[in-house]
């Protein structure tokens, strides 16, 4: 039986300065999600975040949603703290987290594997005991030099790049009666798929 996700995270630094950065790319796709299904994110101090109640087409045992204000290296705390309250499996998680190895537009959905150096990931996998969770990585591209990482994912993308981190977003979006269903092979299908380049439009009608 395909087992749909019961908690679905997405990751990012809480405050008004950090909205924007390209860090909180999880948030975004979270906040969007939030609003296409419906649920109200509000502030639950027991969970460390905002956190939304969701119901989930076909009806199965629900969704949570959060977006955890404990800062990015702090994740964990959230999750954990949501995860034990309401006995979800971390099988049954999905994080979704801005990846600095994939281009601006990409998307990729997987199961455990490594954590990239990601420090929400680290966190999270710290206090859940495992990195057997699922996770939707949203490409934020790299500057190039990893020295310059902590400055470039503080930032806002550029106006190019935040186009096609926007478009992998309504993407994402569109795959989620797939998620909701726990077909996860059918959703890594649509979502692993490359992107099209915006001159591979041209001429087309």
């Amino acid at each position: 039986m395909p087992r749909p996700p019961r908690l679905l995270v997405g990751l990012g630094n809480p405050g008004s300065e950090y909205a924007k950065t390209r860090h909180n790319a999880g948030f975004w796709f979270c906040e969007r999600l939030a609003q296409v299904l419906g649920a109200r994110l509000a502030k639950e101090s027991r969970f460390h975040g905002f956190v939304a109640a969701a119901r989930l087409d076909p009806p199965g045992d629900g969704l949570w949603l959060l977006l955890p204000q404990t800062y990015m290296n702090r994740s964990g705390q959230a999750v954990a703290a949501l995860a034990r309250f309401y006995r979800i499996e971390a099988a049954d998680i999905l994080v979704v987290h801005d990846e600095l190895d994939l281009p601006p537009g990409s998307l990729r959905l997987k199961f455990g594997g490594g954590l990239g150096g990601h420090n929400g990931l680290k966190d999270i996998s710290a206090h859940l005991d495992t990195q057997d969770y699922w996770r939707l990585r949203i490409g934020i591209g790299h500057p190039g030099d990893r020295d310059d990482v902590v400055d470039y994912v503080l930032k806002p993308p550029r106006r190019e790049e935040a186009e096609a981190i926007d478009a992998a977003i309504v993407r994402a979006l569109e795959t989620w009666p797939w998620l909701a269903r726990g077909d996860w092979p059918a959703a890594m299908q649509r979502l692993n798929a490359k992107p099209a380049s915006p001159t591979e439009n041209l001429g087309k009608t």
